[in-house]
């Protein structure tokens, strides 16, 4: 299972908390808000299609930020920022994602 599949269903799980991922596709930077299971880029436009990944495959996840919901863009309420994939794979593995 992909990367991004995996944090969509750990919102799913955890419907109380905002993913803001900051990647890398083909070298430019991306940032995706993931909540209740649906991911959107905040930065490229974001295909009507869920089938059509927003996070492809060759992304490099750079960090992860785990906010309050819901997110209010001038006020985030931060849960934990900064997490690595293998640090935010702690929490995925708490809700067996």
């Amino acid at each position: 299972m992909n990367q991004l599949r995996r944090l969509e269903q750990y919102t799913q799980k955890r419907p109380t908390e905002v993913l803001l991922v900051s990647a890398a596709i083909a070298g430019e930077p991306d940032q995706i808000m993931i909540f209740k299971g649906f991911s959107s880029s905040l930065m490229r436009p974001t295909a009507f299609d869920p089938d059509i990944p927003v996070l492809p495959e060759h992304a490099v996840i750079v960090q992860i930020d785990r906010l309050r919901s819901p997110y209010i863009p001038d006020q985030p309420q931060y849960i934990q920022a900064g997490l690595t994939w293998e640090q935010m794979e702690l929490h995925l593995h708490e809700v067996h994602v």
